[in-house]
């Protein structure tokens, strides 16, 4: 059982930056790969970023690349995603995943999801 709880959403400017963290519990998080993904309101809930187990290896949506940066530190059972150059586009609820049997780019591959943290974009 892996419970996950994100934090550092919040209102910020087109252009700005914020970093989400996700923080889980349990002392298998290294054994998780780990992922983000967002929904905005009346959209379905798609990927944003994956890390594997180990951080080696990340993967992104087309939509972020460039502007997003996932990471993770196992010693501190975190994962993070640091969001630069945010567009109002990129308003939505974010939640962290975390699967333990693939890299999670599909809802169907997370295995435990947190709560969700709000992020706002104004232009």
């Amino acid at each position: 059982q892996v419970q996950l709880v994100e934090s550092g959403g919040g209102l910020v400017q087109a252009g700005g930056s914020l970093r989400l963290s996700c923080a889980a519990s349990g002392r298998t998080f290294s054994s998780y790969a780990m992922g983000w993904f967002r929904q905005a309101p009346g959209k379905e809930r798609e990927f944003v970023a994956a890390i594997n187990t180990r951080g080696g290896s990340t993967y992104y949506a087309d939509s972020v690349k460039g502007r997003f940066t996932i990471s993770r530190d196992n010693a501190k059972n975190t994962a993070y995603v640091q969001m630069n150059n945010l567009k109002p586009d990129d308003t939505a609820v974010y939640y962290c995943a975390a699967s333990g049997s693939t890299i999670p780019r599909t809802s169907l591959r997370v295995d435990y999801w947190g709560q969700g943290t709000q992020v706002t974009v104004s232009s």
